[in-house]
Order: structure tokens, then C-alpha cells, then sequence
């Protein structure tokens, strides 16, 4: 495979926003986004993924998190995508069970072209910090519909809604990783009996 590097850079009347990857990298990253708690679990992302991951973000946060939030996601979505181009010799789906002490999420992820999102995640808290929980949301909507894959989150059990967080971004880190690795069975073939994806 050659390099699998991306940079993309979204500008709205809402957020300005870089995003750089490097989907075979060590998981290297560096966040300037203004949404501290996001940024302690795109770092997730990034070392269970082995993910360089670069993130820049100007965002009205003075209203709320919410555009930031979800404007990420997108722009990571796009950059994943940018990456990855054609599918060939990828793994196409990854899975991951993550415990966090009395927390366990499993997230499933599927490269499949067609978007959707099914995530269940009981929160005990609407709030960590400052940071409102629902806007996980919006973020994994964003990074669905631009990567354009199939993702389901389960948080299975957990009382600490940071913890049922984190368990949830370091499984979603690990299955991108799988799916996304290059399989030497597969090499210049599309996995899917379609022939795209």
C-alpha cells in the first residue's frame, strides 16, 4: 500500500478546522481545538489506532461544544476517507471489546461505503466536566456519514460516565486499526463481492 496520509481543512461561518493523518503511523498526537475533553479522547483514537492524528480547530465555542464537536468529526471522517481511497487489500471490518475498570463498550466498524450509525450508550451523567455527553453523537454521526462506514456502539455496562466514554473511543480506535490494516490475502482486491465499495 502506499502512504495512507491525508489533510484536510473544513472552513464554515462556525468552525475552522485542519485535520492531518497518518492511518500508519504510532500514534502521535497533537489537538488545538478548545474542547479539552474531546481532545483527551481523540487521543484515544490515535494511540489505540496508531493514528497520527493533528487537529486544529478555531470554533464559536463562546455559544456551546456543539459545532466543534461535530465539525470534527466530520473533518476526520473526510480525512479517513481521503486516505484510505479505493479499499483495496484493507481488512474492511474491525471490532473491539475495551474495558475502563467497571466500564466494557464494544464498537464494531464495517468500511463499507454506506453510512449509518446505531449506538447505545446508557450515560449515567449528562455532563463530564463541562462537556455534555450527548454530543458524542454528533460526532461519531459526522465521522460516519463522511468516512461513509457502518458503526455500531455498544457500551455494555459502566456507572462512571467518563469511564464509559473512554472505553468506547479506545474500542473505536482499535477497530478502525483492524479494519483498516492491510491484509496480505487481499492485496489489490476490493473486499466485498461487489467488486467497490
Amino acid at each position: 500500500m502506499s502512504a495512507r496520509t491525508a489533510s484536510v481543512n473544513r472552513d464554515t461561518l462556525e468552525t475552522k478546522i485542519r485535520v492531518d493523518l497518518n492511518l500508519d503511523g504510532t500514534g502521535a498526537a497533537k489537538f488545538d481545538t478548545g474542547v479539552p475533553f474531546l481532545e483527551h479522547m481523540m487521543d484515544q483514537i490515535a494511540r489505540h489506532g496508531l493514528i497520527d492524528l493533528d487537529v486544529v480547530c478555531d470554533g464559536d465555542t463562546h455559544i456551546d461544544d456543539h459545532h466543534s464537536v461535530e465539525d470534527i468529526g466530520i473533518t476526520i471522517g473526510q480525512a479517513v476517507a481521503k486516505a484510505i481511497g479505493d479499499k483495496k487489500g484493507i481488512r474492511r471490518y474491525g471490532h473491539a471489546y475495551v474495558p475502563l475498570d467497571e466500564a466494557l463498550s464494544r464498537v464494531a466498524i464495517d468500511f463499507s461505503g454506506r453510512p449509518a450509525l446505531f449506538m447505545d450508550i446508557p450515560f449515567t451523567q449528562k455532563r463530564v466536566g463541562n462537556f455534555d455527553t450527548e454530543l458524542f453523537w454528533e460526532f461519531f454521526q459526522g465521522f460516519v456519514n463522511h468516512a461513509q462506514v457502518t458503526l455500531h456502539i455498544d457500551c455494555l455496562k459502566g456507572h462512571n460516565a467518563h469511564h464509559q466514554i473512554e472505553t468506547v473511543f479506545k474500542a473505536f480506535g482499535r477497530a478502525v486499526r483492524m479494519a483498516l490494516e492491510a491484509d496480505p490475502r487481499m492485496a489489490g482486491v476490493t473486499p466485498s463481492t461487489k467488486g467497490s465499495l
